[in-house]
């Protein structure tokens, strides 16, 4: 959406606020009280079909994760997460997030289905900006999600969205431990940020007063060490299972970690192999600090120009 078709003042960091509409978000705020029970403490962080909060569940005395989806979407993650949460003694497993509750929220834009899960420190992109992880966290962080793919595969799903910001790392148990003002004291107040329409106009219903920024609970690359390396693969939203037909046309990993299949055969059927590409290219930037393709400023012809100059001719 150009900037001229844009209804309210941009500000960075945030969800697009234009999906605050029918059909779209739930407007969210610091202090709801969801499902009766989930008492959202700060934002997480956000996605093209959900925004993701943290909150203190008043029952079990525990901090969650609470993603709550688009208004009717359907709820593919949970039942695919479900289905991977059975009992295995792979050892990729215990690198998938849980599904702990699932409930649905009304509001003025609708039904959202919304899952709770523990929350995690942060994504590897958010800490690793121009900074190096220490070599043996950078090889524990990629033999994680190795074993992490490796389970999914072997259960039968391709997650289709693997980079950097869908890799995520574990909080220490003794989170849970924090009162929610030993947490604003540990980490800050949530900041939030005024949404003002365009032309001076009163905000509907439907849209938030504020924007809440994304909580950032993680630390600099370098100052990883061994016990900071346990990998959660997040957001199975794209995921889809093996005898299913997903179309590398349809396919929506960021361009830079894509498979060259999704663009050579938009048509045919996307498989374990997509995942593999991106998953290798992700290694790569776990390790070496710089992604081996950029897609910044770049377009898909550039992109390919990359790959050749790095490959040479693809088969």
């Amino acid at each position: 959406m150009s900037h001229s078709e844009e209804e309210y003042n941009w500000i960075d960091g945030v969800e697009s606020l234009e999906k605050y509409r029918p059909g779209g978000y739930h407007p969210v705020m610091i202090g709801d009280i969801l499902h009766a029970r989930y008492h959202i403490v700060d934002k997480l962080g956000f996605g093209g079909y959900s925004t993701i909060w943290l909150a203190r569940d008043t029952r079990q005395e525990q901090y969650v994760a609470v993603k709550v989806g688009i208004a009717d979407a359907l709820p593919r993650e949970t039942k695919i997460l479900r289905a991977l949460s059975s009992s295995s003694a792979h050892p990729g497993r215990k690198s998938i997030p849980v599904p702990l509750d699932e409930f649905e929220v009304h509001g003025p834009n609708g039904t959202h289905p919304c899952y709770t899960m523990a929350p995690a420190r942060c994504n590897l992109r958010e800490v690793s900006f121009s900074r190096l992880f220490p070599i043996e966290v950078a090889r524990a962080l990629s033999g994680g999600l190795i074993l992490a793919i490796a389970y999914t595969h072997s259960q039968g799903y391709v997650h289709g969205d693997v980079h950097l910001r869908n890799v995520l790392v574990k909080l220490p148990s003794s989170f849970d431990k924090l009162s929610i003002e030993q947490l604003y004291e540990e980490y800050g107040e949530p900041e939030t940020v005024t949404i003002t329409e365009r032309h001076g106009k009163p905000l509907p219903p439907n849209v938030p007063k504020k924007a809440v920024i994304p909580l950032s609970l993680g630390k600099d690359a370098e100052e990883f060490s061994l016990s900071d390396t346990c990998v959660l693969l997040g957001d199975f939203g794209e995921a889809f299972s093996s005898e299913e037909f997903r179309y590398g046309k349809d396919c929506h990993t960021p361009l830079a970690v894509r498979p060259p299949e999704a663009r050579f055969e938009p048509q045919a059927p996307l498989s374990y192999s997509a995942d593999i590409w991106s998953l290798a290219t992700t290694i790569w930037e776990i390790l070496g600090m710089k992604a081996i393709f950029s897609s910044e400023f770049a377009t898909a012809d550039e992109l390919v120009a990359q790959q050749i100059d790095v490959l040479e001719l693809c088969p």
